[in-house]
């Protein structure tokens, strides 16, 4: 991993894999280390993937001030990110809560940024977040599948105030359209992956402000790719639509048949989809 001191003095990480125009990416979770994006799919076959671990993740270090955690303050590592591998513009993808970061950098950067993906987006930070009908309608579909009790219930524990990443990995079968062997490894390896503190600062009060957010991406006149997917209750497909009406420049893409972590399940075909909407 290569290293790069942030605007704090915090130490932050990041590994580049693959050839070609460099791709910032940015992990989601809120939390997780970036090992967990992998290559998105082979993506590093048409593109030099430059994947940040966040602050308190992975490789990178913990700031001295926990308030750095938060969301809008993750936009300032990202612009010192670029700063350090010496480019004008990038192009950044986000991942999940990630994508809330990338939204935040092309409001604030919105010069240095070339073409932005929001990979099946969180959506707090413009205000979309799924409402209760969509949880209900996802639920009511997957009442008949073997892992759905444990599932339901480990939401229940959540909602209870069961932080735990044991917690989080019990729920994880809602997170993917199959459960199968692949799928479970990369939900099992969240263990080792997520961190309570990071997430919590990530959310801390403060971190959003859909109004200005919105406001600022509606002038945002890059080339986005807002990229949903049929069965992920994170990013809701009619929300999804909603936020693309935010850009004047936008390709919405919907991909059938997988969830929050598409490229674990369909992994040509993302990074072919990806890779024809960043050449142009």
């Amino acid at each position: 991993m290569a290293r790069f001191t942030s605007f704090d003095g915090t130490e932050l990480a990041y590994r580049e894999v693959g050839e070609g125009v460099p791709l910032v990416v940015l992990a989601g979770g809120p939390g997780r280390a970036s090992e967990y994006l992998g290559t998105l799919g082979g993506l590093d076959g048409s593109r030099r993937l430059v994947v940040l671990d966040n602050r308190g993740t992975g490789e990178s270090d913990e700031p001295a001030d926990p308030f750095t955690y938060r969301r809008d303050m993750l936009v300032r590592d990202v612009e010192v990110l670029r700063r350090h591998l010496g480019l004008d513009v990038v192009d950044v993808l986000g991942h999940s809560a990630g994508a809330g970061i990338a939204m935040g950098y092309a409001a604030d950067f919105p010069e240095r940024v070339g073409r932005l993906v929001l990979l099946t987006p969180a959506l707090r930070s413009v205000g979309l977040s799924p409402e209760q009908s969509d949880w209900d309608a996802f639920l009511a579909a997957r009442a008949d599948q073997p892992w759905f009790e444990a599932a339901t219930t480990a939401l229940e524990r959540n909602a209870a105030g069961d932080d735990s990443v044991e917690n989080r990995v019990a729920a994880s079968p809602l997170l993917y359209a199959r459960w199968d062997e692949t799928t479970k490894a990369h939900a099992e390896a969240e263990l080792g992956q997520w961190r309570y503190e990071v997430a919590a600062g990530y959310n801390a009060e403060g971190a959003f402000v859909p109004g200005v957010l919105r406001r600022a991406l509606v002038e945002f006149d890059h080339p986005v790719l807002v990229y949903a997917c049929s069965e992920d209750p994170i990013s809701p497909v009619r929300r999804c639509v909603e936020l693309a009406g935010l850009f004047p420049d936008v390709t919405l893409h919907v991909h059938e048949g997988v969830g929050h972590y598409p490229w674990v399940e369909e992994p040509h075909v993302v990074a072919a989809r990806l890779e024809a909407f960043l050449a142009g």
